[in-house]
């Protein structure tokens, strides 16, 4: 799992430069203090219109197109990945109940459509 990057995977670097060719500026990997006393750091954010954007791979969220089951070590992965899927709500949640938008975009959808949906509720004043 160590080579597995924390940040800048090649989904959320695409869908970056989408946001970026559509003249948004935004900040990455910024931490957000919920209000549970929760850290979150998620991939794009855009502090004043206080929208938070996931970019989550089919695999370590459990995608329902494109997620496996592992079929080695199946003890320690299923859990593993149900807490994931539970966190993410969780985390959403409590960035809704915050003030906040969140967008969760899968590492397969296509970076000009998942940018077009963050200029939606940018537009839109969320």
């Amino acid at each position: 799992m160590r080579a597995n990057p924390r940040r800048d995977t090649k989904p959320e670097v695409a869908v970056r430069s989408a946001l970026h060719a559509l003249g948004l500026r935004f900040r990455k990997d910024h931490p957000i203090r919920l209000g549970s006393g929760r850290l979150v750091r998620p991939d794009v954010v855009f502090t004043r219109a206080r929208i938070a954007v996931f970019i989550d791979g089919c695999f370590w969220h459990r995608c329902p197109e494109h997620g496996n089951v592992p079929k080695v070590n199946t003890g320690y992965w299923l859990p593993k990945l149900a807490r994931n899927v539970v966190r993410d709500a969780a985390v959403s949640a409590e960035l809704v109940a915050d003030g906040w938008t969140s967008i969760r975009a899968w590492e397969h959808e296509d970076p000009a459509c998942v940018a077009a949906e963050i200029e939606r509720a940018l537009g839109s004043g969320s």
